[in-house]
């Protein structure tokens, strides 16, 4: 095993026996924030709902909806980083628990997606059949609950170690799509109240499922790439290659996988004429980002000759 990369290999929590739980670099203070936001989001969620059923505001609703979407997903996220942290040493996890948050960000991505359809269908069914909306009421609602999504997503920034972390960053994409609809939300109010555009709450509220699926594809695709171990990283396979073929040796097999946040492996069959000790090849690929567990094999002609 070569851990290379300190951004991963070093952030294993404070238990020494959790040597391969590959976690990301800010695991438990993203666990924290993402504790914090959750509370937020849950008061704001009350307020919202509350408000879109007594005020009649699809805009309003609809915000609401994608927060309660929000609060699923971010006690989702929340839990996850729990688990991983509270299995890190498990020996029952081959190659540690880092996945774990790959796992409800697909979670969290598919709940996106039935939140959008549910704000779509019920915005349709506005359009068709308008109900009388209390703007005066109802823009101050929506407003203040803009104003606590981008504190939320201000919160939940991933930092430059935690930018590999999924798990943090779909808590913080699902927010930032929320601060789209709340301001969707907001304009079609206005729209609605000062030029009696009535249409104008319910076409807020179809913008707003879009933009809402729109980013729940994007999360599937991002988590289903990790979970079905999809090649991270062309330029990073490239430069193992070349590592491991710089003095004539032949790479015939090559994977290379996300383990957790920011760690990748890397399993490698090398045929020379003249073969190393396994080490050497280790000794190779040492500082290369994001390279932290390594297995080499090593054939010398007469071994490739024979298999």
């Amino acid at each position: 095993m070569t851990a290379t990369d300190p951004t991963c290999a070093h952030a294993m929590l404070d238990d020494p026996r959790s040597t391969r739980s590959y976690l990301g670099a800010d695991h438990r203070r993203n666990e924290r924030r993402t504790w914090i936001v959750t509370v937020i989001c849950i008061l704001t969620l009350i307020a919202q709902v509350a408000g879109g059923l007594v005020f009649r505001s699809m805009a309003l609703t609809a915000s609401g909806l994608h927060m309660a979407a929000h609060v699923a997903a971010l006690a989702t996220a929340a839990a996850a980083y729990a688990l991983a942290r509270r299995h890190a040493a498990s020996p029952r996890f081959a190659f540690g628990t880092g996945k774990i948050g790959y796992l409800a960000g697909f979670a969290n991505a598919m709940v996106l997606g039935v939140t959008a359809i549910l704000i779509a269908v019920e915005s349709i069914q506005r359009l068709f059949k308008p109900e009388t909306v209390d703007y005066a009421s109802a823009l101050p609602l929506a407003a203040a609950g803009l104003v606590v999504t981008l504190l939320c997503v201000w919160l939940l920034k991933p930092t430059e170690h935690g930018r590999h972390d999924l798990n943090i960053s779909a808590a913080h994409l699902h927010l930032s799509a929320d601060a789209m609809v709340g301001v969707l939300a907001v304009g079609g109010l206005l729209a609605g109240q000062r030029l009696g555009w009535t249409w104008a709450d319910p076409v807020a509220g179809l913008a707003g499922a879009a933009l809402v699926a729109q980013f729940a594809v994007r999360l599937i695709r991002r988590a289903a790439a990790t979970l079905l171990d999809m090649n991270p990283s062309p330029e990073l396979t490239a430069e193992v290659r070349a590592r491991l073929e710089a003095e004539g040796e032949q790479v015939v097999d090559l994977h290379l996988w996300t383990l957790g946040p920011g760690c990748h492996a890397a399993v490698a069959i090398v045929r020379a004429a003249h073969p190393q000790p396994p080490q050497a090849y280790h000794a190779r690929l040492q500082g290369l980002a994001g390279l932290s567990h390594v297995t080499v094999e090593v054939q010398g002609d007469a071994a490739a000759q024979s298999v």
